[in-house]
């Protein structure tokens, strides 16, 4: 059940009609709906390609719900980079943030930003592409979150700004449709804790907590930064 809208709007993309409103899921909010244009030269550009990132706190569902697709034909499906993330060499940076965020987080983030980059720019071989979250929320939730936080200095925060800029204005990472699974973090951490990553031992309901208000803020209420494709929440 939690996937059939999911399933609906894959088809629809597969059909190359592609979505124009998406309404979101039930939430304390209600239904919310949005209307975007599509532009004509990025669709020929892509050949009728789509691209669908499914957005969410840790430990929301993500994972489960690309795996439902990921045996499906015409789409492809990209898993968050995680085990790179955990082993540079050697290095585990996502380790190191987690347990010094204030020493470790542009260190991290500046390397969330390249996997990011590369999985948005790797050639998309299947009418649709499914991303587990993407190179936006690695900038608005998670660089955002480390500075509002006080665990990142300024000047790393704009560092790492301006190179996302640049980014977005030279390079195509667009996205089609964003999924957002809109998953309260007490649940989040009850399953965090079920499934035993080392990293996230660390982990306090706080920062779930943290990191679900700026999602809202972006997906939902619509706050400082731009919502780059349409929204469906579940």
């Amino acid at each position: 059940m939690l996937l059939r809208p999911l399933l609906s709007c894959a088809a629809r993309a597969l059909r190359r009609e592609g979505p124009t409103s998406l309404a979101s899921g039930p939430g304390p909010r209600g239904a919310q709906r949005w209307a975007w244009p599509r532009d004509k030269d990025r669709e020929n550009d892509k050949e009728k390609k789509s691209v669908i990132c499914v957005e969410g706190n840790i430990a929301s569902g993500k994972t489960t719900c690309l795996e439902f697709f990921s045996n499906t034909a015409d789409i492809e499906v990209f898993m968050e980079p995680v085990a790179k993330w955990r082993n540079v060499r050697g290095h585990n940076p996502l380790g190191l943030m987690y347990r010094d965020a204030c020493r470790w987080g542009l260190t991290l983030q500046t390397y969330v930003q390249l996997t990011m980059l590369n999985q948005h720019t790797r050639p998309q071989t299947s009418p649709v592409r499914l991303m587990e979250r993407s190179i936006h929320s690695a900038r608005y939730i998670f660089v955002e979150n480390l500075y509002r936080s006080g665990k990142m200095p300024e000047v790393d925060y704009v560092v790492l700004s301006e190179w996302f800029d640049w980014i977005v204005r030279n390079i195509d990472v667009s996205v089609d449709l964003i999924v957002y699974l809109r998953t309260t973090p007490e649940t989040c951490y009850q399953r965090l804790k079920m499934r035993c990553r080392e990293e996230e031992k660390v982990i306090p309901l706080e920062y779930l907590d943290a990191i679900h208000h700026l999602y809202e803020e972006w997906l939902i209420k619509g706050g400082l930064f731009p919502v780059t494709a349409p929204v469906l929440g579940i």
